[in-house]
């Protein structure tokens, strides 16, 4: 199928509804007035519609030419982002981003940061992968994600701070040990303990106090969090996780010894000097925005 009409037959007219003269437009546009008058004249003759009339001092444009330009915006719009895109592929961009954040992490610490990137990229996709205990560390020795949220250092591969967690035992209003007032681990030896499972595929790992008679291992906090709920055992949770969800059925555990424990967070970057620039522009953000909490 063969078009009557160019598009930059559209931006000009797109143009000078903006600009709301033909000449302001031909300033904006580097061009001169009558190239201008004679593009809309001859999209005017393609389509046999009348366009654009002046009143006063002014290019407006017709009720027909309104109605047309509604529906070529978006072409107009389209064929900016594909020039962008174009400019951003030839810069090297990368076409998708794998980030791996830890359970423990945050998610906000991700997500605003993540939102400011996008608005500045328009080519590269976001693909999210939730990781903890070995898988965090395997996501990095594999070079399976551009960006990895991680909890302690990994042997030879460069970090930066990326914040601290604090780990807080909870159980529901309504559980055995919610009444107790001081708690030591015997109390929770004889009591169902609900634990997070490591999501590695091989080489699992075992984390923080795990002696309960009895445990409930689920995949994540949102899991965990249900069980609690309902009465299921206790769990140390992150404490942005229980400051998120409010919930007055839930309550914290005071235990001696073992109130509160800190688990740092760091951010790296598993492919090194391979890392593309967009995975480059998004750690920066992400650090930049360490100060901002």
């Amino acid at each position: 199928m063969r078009l009557k009409t160019t598009l930059d037959q559209w931006l000009t007219l797109f143009e000078i509804d903006k600009a709301g003269s033909i000449q302001a437009a031909a300033t904006e546009m580097n061009k001169s007035h009558t190239t201008l008058i004679y593009a809309i004249k001859k999209l005017e003759a393609q389509l046999d519609v009348s366009l654009v009339k002046v009143e006063g001092r002014r290019a407006v444009l017709t009720d027909n030419g309104k109605s047309l330009l509604r529906r070529a915006q978006s072409m107009v719009e389209q064929a900016q982002t594909l020039e962008e895109i174009s400019l951003q592929l030839k810069q090297g961009v990368e076409s998708e981003l794998i980030i791996a954040i830890d359970h423990l992490c945050d998610r906000k610490w991700l997500y605003e940061p993540l939102a400011n990137f996008l608005a500045q990229n328009s080519t590269t996709s976001i693909k999210i992968v939730e990781t903890s205990l070995s898988k965090t560390s395997s996501m990095v020795e594999k070079e399976g994600a551009d960006i990895s949220i991680i909890t302690l250092p990994i042997t030879n591969y460069p970090c930066e701070s990326f914040g601290t967690v604090d780990m807080l035992p909870v159980v529901a209003k309504d559980h055995p040990l919610a009444s107790k007032s001081a708690l030591c681990l015997a109390d929770l030896t004889m009591n169902s303990q609900i634990v997070i499972r490591d999501l590695g595929e091989s080489d699992k790992r075992d984390v923080g106090w795990l002696r309960s008679n009895q445990r409930i291992t689920v995949d994540n906090f949102d899991h965990a969090w249900q069980a609690i709920k309902q009465g299921l055992g206790y769990c140390r949770i992150p404490k942005h996780i229980i400051e998120d969800n409010n919930d007055q059925e839930v309550v914290i555990l005071n235990v001696e010894h073992s109130s509160c424990y800190h688990v740092p967070l760091h951010l790296t970057l598993p492919k090194g000097p391979k890392t593309g620039p967009a995975a480059k522009c998004l750690y920066h953000l992400l650090l930049a925005s360490v100060s901002d909490r």
